[in-house]
Formats: structure tokens, C-alpha cells, sequence
């Protein structure tokens, strides 16, 4: 398994695909005048490190690589939370938690109550039916607008923009990965039919009925708990020595990738992938109890950088430069503006927090010192422990904020009124708190982050829980 040299493996990895792809972008294709296709692709706790072209030699993701050597790599790209639902509510609505209420899946108050300090703000478990999401925009534009997999916020998409919807409710995961899948969004196939292939047939299906330009949003479980991978991939990885549970979990990215390029080939043979745009990310970062996310510290639903670092591929041939690499520091916020200013739509909502990248990928070198924010107000109880590798064994997160900006983070806990500053250059890991040292960083970043925290009217909990114990 790799481990602290990750980083290089990485360079090494993104140096290959740019050398082998750089001959295939030497001319850009004539400028199409027809609104381009958008295929957005948001797997379930795909870790950053977890395929091929961000370091990983061990699970199999030829098509992953394949879609990195047509497009562009992004090296920082975070989701805007730690955990599915409200990285889902960031990405559709193009606004940060504080503006949509969202923080976490279910109740704030997780984990035991003797172990909280604070009673949480209260989470908004549905996606309000006013705001306007990304879907609302593609469809009030002329664009069918379909939804396959996991919506995971409420229970009809539809409500939300999405003229289809195929598998979607409020469910956070499938009961079962093969047929019956107890889904009521979704006939049950075959007895032992795989959902992560369903859903692509599902897609596939759309796509070539689809006479208008179409925003497909094809989120999948996978590769959401449980662990159910097709047991002949399973088999492969425990003969390379894998333990179980990492061998269920490798089964489940192989399969991921195989159904990406069965839609990748699709959209070559329905001649549709000069224009169309699509974009590979994933809600949050992996599992450390399942996969570690070295040399980044903890996983899912953490605030360290192994919970919100995330891949994000964007492929459009002919207008994003083949096997490009770039190192912006980027958000899943940042879709919503982006995928609008490529289809040339004005957004209707409001308020938007993310930027267009698009200008990065079109030759205008983006600020690297942007700052990126997170809010979590809430509670989020331990997975493994020790495993979790979190600031302590009872929660993998505690009320708090977060700030990036350039290679400087900072987090502020709410129960004790703690301050953490780490430069993710020389301490990727977060393990080395610069806080008394670099004192002048640490103000200007405070500063900052109480700024935000006030022009978006971030709700911080600051009533004592009567029965915390500790």
C-alpha cells in the first residue's frame, strides 16, 4: 500500500499522462455554437488517493486515467463538507453550509451526549424547496435535467429541479448492492444484478434518448458502505495479499471505474463526447478506517484534509488541454458558476460562493491564494477510534471552522475556544500546530475566517450541554 511517498507517486503519475497525451492537444477544435452536454459524475467517499491518477498503483482505474489523459487533473480540490448530505446541499446549491442549514446527515447531536461540551446547532435534514439549485438553472435553460443514484436530500429530486429522477431519495446508502435493492426509486433487476452497473445501463439508456442537451447528475453509492464488491474482483484483490475489508472496498473502485468507461464508450459511439462536458469528483474523502488517506490526516468526516480533499477531473475535448495538470485550490462550490458560464447561462440565484474555473483551463492562471471555508457546528461521532486518527477517539469531528488559504490552514473548535494553524507544505499531515509560532499568520487568518463567519451568519453553538460528563 503507499504511504508517505504518496506525493511523488503522484508527480510521477501526472507526468506520464501529460507526456503521453501532449501530441494529442496540439490544435484546438473550432468553437461549437450548440449548448454542450454536462455529465456530472459525484461518487460516494472516493477517498483522493483511492485511483490511479492521484498515486494509488494498487487498485485498478484504467478509465479514471483514461479521462485524466483528455482533461484536466486538479491536485487541491476539496469538497465544501466532511460528509455526504451537506457536501451534496454545497455542490447543488453553490453556497456554503451556513446559507442552506445543512451540516450533517440526520441529527447534530452525535455520539453520546455525556462526551458533547455544547448543544449543536440544529441540522436541516431537507434541502429547502426555495433555493435554486444547478439543476434549476440547466432546466430553465432548455436542458433535460436527470438525476441517477444518490440525492440524499429529501425525498423527491424533482422538487429540485430534475425532470428524472432514477434511484433518488433521502436514502445515504443502498440496503444492497445486488438486486432486490429494497430501493423504491428503483425496480429491483435480476436477482444478483451489481447496482453500480444498473445505474450506468440507467444512464446510458437517457443519454440516447435525449434529443435536447442534457445535465446529467449520475451520483452513485458507490463506494458508499457496505462493502459489497462482485466477488470475482473481490477474489483478485485478497490473491495480491489485500486484507478483507480493502479488498471488498479495491472490488468496489475496479467496478466504479469498468462502468465509467462503458458510459465513457457510449458517448464515443452515440458521438456526443466532442460536446460534452464532464466532470469526476467525489462528496467527501475516504474511510481512513477503511482506506487510509496518507499523507493527508483522518477521512470522512473529518476537517483535516483526509475528510475534504477530494479528486475533481474535468474533461471536454477540444477545449480543455489533454493530460493539463493544474494546482488551483478549488471547491465543489465552484461547479455551480462554472458549469453555467461554459453553457452561457446566467444564474439566477442570488448568492453564489464558489468561482468559474473555467479561466484556469482556458490559459488565465488562477490565484493560488484564494481562501476556502468550512462550517461545522455540529457533532460527528468516532468510526474506529484510534483509526479515525481525528483530534480524539470520541468524535472524528467537534464543532468548528475551518480556513485554507495558500498552504496555510486553520481551525477554530468552538468547545474550548482552540486556535490550530498548519502550512500543508511542509506538514501535509497536520501534525505540527504553528499557532504560538506563527503568530502574524495565525491573526490574518483568524481575522479572515471571523469575517466570513459573520457575512454568512454561521450559527455558533455556545450553550453548555447539561450533561456533558468529561
Amino acid at each position: 500500500m503507499f504511504r508517505l511517498n504518496f506525493p511523488h507517486k503522484l508527480s510521477y503519475v501526472l507526468f506520464c499522462v501529460l507526456y503521453l497525451c501532449s501530441s494529442c492537444n496540439t490544435e484546438r477544435k473550432n468553437e461549437k455554437t450548440d449548448p454542450p452536454n454536462i455529465i456530472l459524475i459525484n461518487v460516494d467517499d472516493l477517498g483522493y488517493g483511492d485511483t490511479e491518477i492521484y498515486g494509488n498503483s494498487d487498485f485498478d482505474t484504467p478509465h479514471i486515467l483514461q479521462l485524466a489523459s483528455q482533461g484536466m487533473t486538479f491536485t487541491n480540490a476539496y469538497a465544501a463538507a466532511a460528509n455526504c448530505a451537506p457536501s451534496r446541499a454545497c455542490l447543488l446549491t453553490g453556497q456554503y453550509s451556513p446559507r442552506h442549514g445543512v451540516y450533517t446527515v440526520g441529527s447534530s447531536e452525535r455520539g453520546h451526549s455525556k462526551d458533547r461540551k455544547l448543544i449543536p446547532v440544529e441540522n436541516i435534514e431537507v434541502l429547502g424547496d426555495s433555493v435554486i439549485t444547478l439543476a434549476h438553472e440547466f432546466q430553465r435553460n432548455g436542458y433535460r435535467t436527470m438525476m441517477i443514484g444518490k440525492w440524499h436530500l429529501g425525498d423527491d429530486p424533482s422538487v429540485h429541479g430534475f425532470d428524472v429522477n432514477i434511484a433518488g431519495n433521502h436514502a445515504g446508502h443502498p440496503k444492497s448492492y445486488f438486486s432486490p435493492y429494497g430501493n423504491p426509486d428503483l425496480a429491483d433487476g435480476p436477482e444478483g444484478e451489481y447496482l453500480t452497473d444498473r445505474l450506468t445501463r440507467e444512464a446510458i439508456s437517457l443519454i440516447e434518448k435525449s434529443d435536447e442537451p442534457f445535465f446529467l447528475y449520475l451520483a452513485y453509492y458507490a463506494v458508499h458502505t457496505p462493502l459489497q464488491g462482485k466477488p470475482e474482483l473481490v477474489a483478485k484483490y485478497l490473491e495480491q495479499g489485500m486484507e478483507d475489508k480493502t479488498a471488498r472496498y479495491a472490488a468496489m473502485v475496479e467496478n466504479l471505474d469498468t462502468n465509467l468507461g462503458l458510459l465513457f464508450k457510449s458517448m464515443d459511439r452515440l458521438k456526443l463526447i466532442e460536446n460534452t462536458l464532464i466532470v469526476f469528483t467525489s462528496d467527501n474523502g475516504g474511510i481512513a478506517a477503511i482506506h487510509p488517506q496518507l499523507p493527508w490526516r483522518a477521512g470522512k468526516g473529518s476537517y483535516f484534509e483526509g475528510g475534504i480533499r477530494v479528486p475533481m477531473i474535468v474533461s471536454w475535448p477540444g477545449k480543455i488541454p489533454s493530460g493539463s495538470i493544474s494546482d488551483l485550490p478549488v471547491i465543489n462550490l465552484d461547479l455551480y458558476p462554472t458549469l453555467l458560464s461554459i453553457s452561457g447561462i446566467d444564474p439566477q440565484n442570488p448568492i453564489l460562493d464558489g468561482m468559474d474555473i473555467s479561466r484556469e483551463w482556458n490559459g488565465d492562471k488562477m490565484n493560488r491564494e484564494r481562501s476556502l471555508f468550512w462550517h461545522f457546528p455540529v457533532y460527528l461521532q468516532a468510526y474506529d477510534g484510534k483509526t479515525d486518527d481525528a483530534r480524539d477517539e470520541l468524535f472524528r469531528t467537534r464543532p468548528g471552522t475551518a480556513l485554507r488559504m495558500g498552504p496555510w490552514k486553520i481551525h477554530h473548535y468552538f468547545e474550548s475556544d482552540e486556535w490550530e494553524l498548519y502550512n500543508l507544505e511542509s506538514d501535509p499531515g497536520e501534525r505540527m500546530n504553528l499557532w504560538d509560532q506563527e503568530t502574524d499568520v495565525g491573526q490574518k487568518l483568524k481575522a479572515q475566517l471571523e469575517s466570513w463567519r459573520q457575512e454568512t451568519n454561521a450559527a455558533i453553538p455556545t450553550q453548555p450541554n447539561p450533561e456533558f460528563e468529561r
